[in-house]
């Protein structure tokens, strides 16, 4: 069984990563930035590192925009 800092680090990790997946760029960070403020409360500052480096990296990736169901990056 996976010790419970462990889950709550992959459930922060999932939100930003759903965050990213349905939302429009400003929303995102927007979203992101709450979300790191909430887990900064109940991560230890290694996680909470963690965390925030998985969230750096996914501000920096260019979004993906579908149009008719083609891919294309703006």
């Amino acid at each position: 069984m996976e010790p419970i800092s462990e889950i709550l680090l992959e459930a922060c990790k999932e939100l930003i990563s759903d965050a990213k997946a349905g939302c429009i760029d400003i929303v995102f960070k927007e979203i992101c930035l709450d979300i790191l403020f909430k887990a900064r409360h109940i991560l230890s500052e290694e996680d909470f590192k963690k965390l925030l480096a998985y969230a750096s990296e996914k501000v920096q990736e260019k979004a993906q925009i579908e149009i008719k169901g083609v891919m294309v990056s703006p």
